[in-house]
């Protein structure tokens, strides 16, 4: 658990070392921090994507729309199954 905290706390160094770079000032405009917090999100899931391309597994949009989407927009996977 500390861990994670230490972590989550060198990243936030390491992304206020590069504001202070790119010349943000911080807080960002609201549509620069959506935009970081969406790339954090896309970025989340480059990990599990180059997984499965080492392991020779199929990278199809249902496997998308299943695994990544959710983890994206924070929305449960939807059931496919009609009744």
């Amino acid at each position: 658990m500390l861990k994670t905290y230490a972590i989550s706390l060198s990243v936030g160094i390491l992304v206020g070392i590069i504001y202070a770079v790119i010349d943000v000032n911080s807080p960002a405009p609201p549509v620069i921090a959506l935009l970081g917090l969406f790339g954090m999100l896309v970025g989340e899931q480059i990990i599990p994507l180059c997984k499965r391309l080492i392991n020779r597994q199929p990278v199809t949009l249902a496997w998308f729309r299943q695994e990544c989407v959710p983890k994206i927009s924070g929305m449960p996977p939807s059931s496919d199954k009609t009744s």
